[in-house]
């Protein structure tokens, strides 16, 4: 049985700053198929943490913590064939998850130790031809913009929406 099928896998995304937390968060509802939308918008550096790894992984986010926010920039649009995403681009947060990648070598699942593409999710199984849609409409305005960086969060998958287990706020 897979760590995904037992309901017991950990996921660690990077959470928002509250100003652009709202605008990703409105886009994602207003293009999210409505039924599948269980989750807030989020940008996610492992899928599935085995969760042997809880406490030391509290440990080495409580050190990456203890540093200034990433930089952060909203760099694109992303086709995702069935979806559309906004591509995120972050020297900083690479650092921080191959660290973390390279401590929990051999722990990965393939997808995880796949090169990270960060992206925010804002539109998902849907028809492609829908999909290219809307990717064609945001990107008639797109303008690169900053991305707020306040964060990082580890959630257990509850096959559906996530259980918050904790949050590391970098320092300001």
């Amino acid at each position: 049985m897979s760590v995904a099928a037992a309901g017991g896998a950990i996921i660690l995304t990077a959470t928002f700053g509250d100003g652009d937390n709202g605008w990703l968060q409105e886009l994602r509802r207003a293009h999210y198929p409505p039924e599948r939308n269980r989750v807030p918008a989020h940008l996610t550096l492992f899928r599935q943490l085995p969760p042997s790894l809880q406490a030391e992984l509290g440990t080495r986010l409580a050190r990456a913590a203890a540093s200034r926010p990433p930089f952060a920039m909203v760099a694109g649009v992303m086709d995702l064939g069935e979806g559309s995403a906004l591509r995120i681009e972050s020297e900083d947060l690479a650092r921080i998850r191959d660290e973390l990648a390279e401590a929990f070598h051999g722990l990965l699942t393939p997808q995880d130790a796949a090169p990270w593409r960060p992206h925010v999710t804002i539109q998902n199984k849907v028809a492609p031809r829908e999909a290219r849609a809307l990717q064609q409409q945001l990107r008639a305005t797109f303008q690169p913009r900053p991305l707020a960086i306040k964060g990082l969060a580890a959630w257990r998958y509850r096959d559906g929406p996530w259980e918050t287990i904790r949050e590391w706020r970098f320092r300001r």
